[in-house]
């Protein structure tokens, strides 16, 4: 079932008054397919995303980020002569995008969303574009991301720069922040290995550099760099070096996510609540998202901000990847008549 505004008049439009400036009473935009009706026919809003502005262009109508308004542009105004087309949940609900309305629950059959997302994969020849933290790393389920890399079924990685300092570290020392993958124990001055870790990069000049020459052997950096996968390493205030691929500016880094973003055939946000909310505020209803944590707050907090295509996983995000690539594996051996 599908909710229609009841508003049938015609869009209202005035120009920005100046570059990053839009009239009072925009419209605001949410992350369900939009459409707009200026003259007798409704037109779908292009690049949707929640919290745009609607900039009337010659290709059309257009979700915009308020910095890239530009003096003159055309903006839609109110409501009127704008609907959404969204799901509804039941025939009561009006349908209206909103904050704050979440149902996660560690009591989900996990092993069924695993089983779905797999047949995605295998069948349907889908790939995942995964947003994660550097627990990705301290959790040891780097080794399975790795893989899944390998495999073939990760389109894109979308991160931080601890990610990939930690996992270059554990590749070169065996310590994520200086603690022992086998033994889950410090070990002796290994506070130091994640500078050691970015300041090998540096002298090679580069993660492709390092996988060329030789210097770095494995891990998920390693992975995507042999397998031509990209990624975007997102600067922060706190990161150390950065590594040379690490985009200190935010505002292209940002870019640079949508640009992956809006290319994904589903994404899989693990074991971080800010790279997943940014992740979230950038993608259209329809691309479906999933959520891993072990944390249930942060789990809720994604589809809080409006990403109610969010489909919540409370787990340990490594026995999550691994219980995918076996569910992977079964089905591979299923489609070769194995």
């Amino acid at each position: 079932m599908y909710y229609y505004s009841n508003r049938q008049g015609r869009a209202t439009l005035a120009p920005a008054p100046k570059d990053g400036c839009v009239p009072e009473g925009f419209y605001s935009t949410t992350n369900y397919p939009t459409f707009v009706r200026e003259k007798d026919q409704w037109e779908q809003v292009q690049l949707q995303r929640m919290d745009a502005v609607i900039v009337k262009k010659e290709e059309g109508y257009i979700a915009t980020k308020l910095r890239d308004v530009r003096e003159g542009d055309l903006i839609v105004l109110g409501d009127e002569g704008v609907y959404i087309d969204a799901k509804l949940k039941d025939p009561g609900d009006p349908a209206r995008f909103q904050f704050m309305d979440s149902e996660v629950s560690s009591e989900k059959r996990n092993e069924l969303i695993i089983e779905d997302l797999a047949k995605s994969l295998v069948f349907e020849g889908k790939q995942m574009t995964i947003v994660c933290g550097p627990a990705v790393v301290h959790t040891g389920a780097n080794k399975y991301m790795a893989q899944l890399i390998a495999m073939g079924y990760v389109k894109a990685l979308l991160a931080g720069n601890a990610v990939a300092v930690h996992d270059m570290e554990q590749n070169f020392f065996g310590t994520s922040l200086g603690v022992d993958k086998d033994t889950g124990r410090q070990v002796f001055n290994g506070y130091r290995n994640h500078m050691r870790a970015i300041n090998r990069i540096k002298l090679a000049g580069s993660i492709k550099n390092a996988v060329e020459e030789g210097t770095l052997t494995g891990g998920i950096m390693y992975e995507l760099t042999t397998h031509n996968v990209p990624y975007v390493l997102a600067g922060s205030l706190r990161d150390d070096g950065p590594l040379p691929e690490t985009e200190m500016n935010m505002i292209e880094a940002q870019t640079q996510y949508n640009l992956h973003l809006r290319a994904a055939d589903m994404v899989l946000v693990m074991a971080t609540m800010l790279h997943g909310i940014a992740s979230g505020n950038m993608l259209p209803n329809y691309i479906p998202m999933y959520c891993i944590d072990i944390a249930p707050n942060v789990v809720t907090k994604l589809s809080d901000r409006g990403s109610d295509q969010n489909i919540g996983i409370v787990t340990d995000i490594g026995l999550f990847l691994k219980l995918l690539i076996s569910e992977i594996k079964l089905l591979e051996l299923e489609r070769d008549g194995k």
